[in-house]
């Protein structure tokens, strides 16, 4: 990283965005960790369990539109405050009163989606103080709080058996409060936002053929991630016979080599291009998927695909956000709710394609195959596009960003 990277942007921001997004995806998907114990308690079916695990995920990707728009009205800053005290109050309620039905745990996902819409504000926040040649690092520093679903896979099993899964909603507060308090002392809005938009003007992007292709790659990138992050518990559980806590260790080890190759993965835009970059983890990404579908031998040497798998998928996310605010600079708080939407969009579909591909065919083969196949026509679609990209907003007389 280039010494005069720190002194382009206010790293007190870049943390506490990086902090805020740690937590709240940690409790984003929270319920995945503790999709085996939940589902003992419930009597869950399998596509029940997928449904579960990823209703956070598809609220999640709602909302970012939501906090997308808030953040280019109102700024980044005052639109997390509030996010972070919905999420607070809402795990609050069901660690004092208690779940004990399936429909109190759906309500629950709901709102643990605001959590998950924490991405459409970290990311604004971060990327309004630093400049295009150094927004793919920025904005990889930021994303990479996406490592909080680490310390859910590998904390909550355990949690749950100590003190009951109900009472981890409750400890979950200790490390949410203390994000919010650095937040609202750290976190500074940029001087340089764009002003505020009316709402046809926001939805204006999606005339732009280019938004939607940021929206379709993103939902197989960061939608892999996710709908493997919620989902590895229980598929670790189920295939392989492993307990809730061991299950989660594995669970923990796939996620944590994805998020951390998310800054990798800014970084390398950043150096070698966003479309090179990008290319490159889309056949990683497909291939390793391809390999788990056919269901492996034994726990450790899915681990070892599926991490794989994840660090492709981790680092495709740094990729994306690297060409996204040189393509969408003014209009990046609403194209980061949209895309992060998208993204979400695609972990819904993975978690829950998971659950009934289990329940339909005895087995998660098809789930695998037919996301390998959306890598594949991800990767054919950048090829399509990236002769255009590079001649018109990517050229070198346009950005001094590589893209």
């Amino acid at each position: 990283m280039q010494s005069n990277f720190w002194k382009a942007g206010h790293p007190p921001t870049l943390f506490a965005a990086f902090l805020y997004f740690d937590v709240s995806f940690m409790v984003w998907v929270l319920l995945g960790p503790l999709g085996v114990q939940i589902s003992e308690t419930l009597a869950l079916s399998p596509a029940q369990k997928g449904l579960m695990v990823a209703t956070p995920v598809l609220a999640g990707a709602l909302l970012r539109v939501v906090l997308g728009l808030m953040v280019d009205r109102i700024g980044p800053k005052l639109t997390g405050i509030i996010g972070q005290i919905l999420v607070i109050g809402a795990l609050a309620v069901a660690w004092a009163v208690g779940l004990s039905a399936l429909w109190q745990v759906m309500l629950l996902a709901v709102f643990l989606g605001v959590a998950g819409a924490s991405f459409a504000v970290a990311l604004p926040l971060a990327s309004r103080w630093y400049p295009p040649e150094h927004q793919g690092t920025a904005l990889g520093i930021a994303g990479a709080g996406n490592s909080g679903t680490v310390f859910a896979a590998l904390f909550a099993p355990t949690l749950a058996v100590w003190y009951g899964w109900n009472s981890v909603f409750g400890l979950a507060l200790i490390p949410l409060g203390i994000a919010f308090v650095a937040f609202i002392v750290m976190a500074k809005d940029s001087p340089d936002a764009p002003p505020p938009k009316s709402l046809k003007e926001y939805l204006a992007v999606l005339r732009e053929g280019d938004a939607w292709w940021f929206m379709f790659f993103y939902s197989v990138t960061f939608g892999g991630f996710v709908g493997l992050a919620s989902s590895l518990t229980i598929y670790f559980n189920d295939l392989y016979g492993l307990g809730a806590v061991e299950a989660g260790y594995f669970t923990a080890a796939c996620v944590f080599l994805g998020s951390a190759m998310r800054p990798v993965g800014g970084y390398l835009a950043d150096r070698i291009g966003g479309i090179r970059s990008l290319s490159i983890m889309y056949a990683i990404a497909a291939a390793f998927l391809i390999i788990v579908s056919v269901g492996l031998p034994n726990a450790w040497f899915a681990l070892v695909a599926f991490g794989c798998a994840m660090q492709a998928l981790g680092m495709g996310n740094g990729a994306v956000f690297q060409l996204v605010p040189q393509r969408f600079r003014r209009e990046i708080g609403v194209m980061t709710g949209l895309v992060g939407m998208s993204g979400g969009i695609g972990g819904f579909y993975l978690a829950s394609s998971l659950g009934l591909s289990k329940q339909w065919f005895g087995t998660y083969q098809a789930g695998f195959l037919v996301f390998a196949l959306l890598a594949v026509v991800a990767l054919l679609g950048l090829s399509g596009v990236k002769k255009r990209w590079r001649t018109t907003w990517g050229a070198a007389h346009m950005t001094a960003a590589k893209v």
